[in-house]
């Protein structure tokens, strides 16, 4: 089986790489090797590789840049897994694709489930939900995991950033009003290649589709950091702000040029009714990460 990767050097695609090898040849490209945002070159890719499995892992994730460049969120998050789907269903491939939280308009406090209603506050978040949508339509041997929060052991992230300012600053003001479950990049590489395996054994019967997956239950940026500045702590870190010295701040206070959902929390029990599972709570898959970049 050969399996066609894009965004490998991400947090996600950095743990794909490892967690896909078992299942066959890994052709991994990042965005140097092959631009999504440029029709031609994708297509010239997928020509060249012929693959039997496409994980899309590549995705423009410049939240507040969109805002300015929606043309560009458009092209990589919605139409290159549009491009991908046509190949799929023209060659008999199967394409996994990874969506964000950032597709509802986050109302409530209550988890959203596959089934709630849509409505993204940004232009990132609208070409996540194009992009969806492009591919359910393409071809319906799609695997679309909706996830939050996403933090890995390598790459930038919120807790890298926490921790760098942490050690430089007396105190931080983070928002505490946004919810949502960090989800640890391994882990979703890990569910990755445990569906595939499924998949590819068995295609007929096998329940391709859209399904939320994350960490389980839910923390606030401002809970969150200070989870990441207590582990520092007791690693003995140098810190000169500790977690008693992150202030809770609401958004209103922290304005950025794209609106966030202040709900992120994803019902995930669709995907672990489906396939059997229990996902893990976020504490752990943030502690083990932690444990590798602290």
């Amino acid at each position: 089986m050969k399996i066609l990767l894009t965004g490998k050097n991400g947090q996600l695609g950095f743990e794909l790489q490892r967690a896909l090898a078992p299942l066959g040849a890994v052709v991994a490209v990042d965005s140097a090797e092959c631009d999504l945002s440029n029709e031609k070159a994708l297509r010239q890719l997928l020509s060249e590789t012929e693959p039997d499995v496409i994980v899309n892992a590549a995705a423009y994730t410049a939240v507040d840049k969109a805002e300015a460049q929606p043309e560009v969120a458009q092209a990589v998050n919605a139409r290159a897994p549009a491009i991908m789907g046509e190949f799929a269903k023209a060659h008999g491939a199967i394409v996994v694709h990874y969506s964000t939280d950032y597709v509802f308009g986050g109302e409530g406090d209550q988890p959203h489930t596959e089934s709630d209603p849509t409505g993204p506050l940004n232009a990132y978040g609208q070409s996540k939900l194009d992009g969806e949508s492009a591919l359910a339509a393409a071809v319906p041997e799609h695997l679309i995991m909706r996830t939050s929060w996403v933090v890995g052991a390598k790459g930038h992230n919120f807790a890298r950033t926490m921790l760098d300012l942490a050690q430089s600053r007396d105190e931080l003001k983070v928002v505490s009003d946004q919810w949502g479950a960090p989800t640890s990049a391994a882990l979703l590489a890990d569910l990755t290649a445990m569906l595939l395996r499924d998949a590819t054994r068995d295609r007929q019967h096998f329940p391709f589709g859209l399904y939320h997956v994350t960490a389980s239950g839910a923390t606030n940026w401002c809970d969150y950091a200070r989870f990441v500045i207590e582990h520092a702590r007791r690693e003995g870190v140098a810190l000169k702000a500790l977690p008693e010295n992150v202030l809770a701040i609401p958004s209103e206070a922290y304005p950025t040029a794209a609106r966030r959902p202040k709900n992120s929390r994803l019902d995930c029990s669709h995907f672990e009714s489906t396939f059997g599972l229990k996902l893990p709570g976020w504490q752990a898959g943030l502690t083990h990460i932690l444990q590798q970049i602290v």
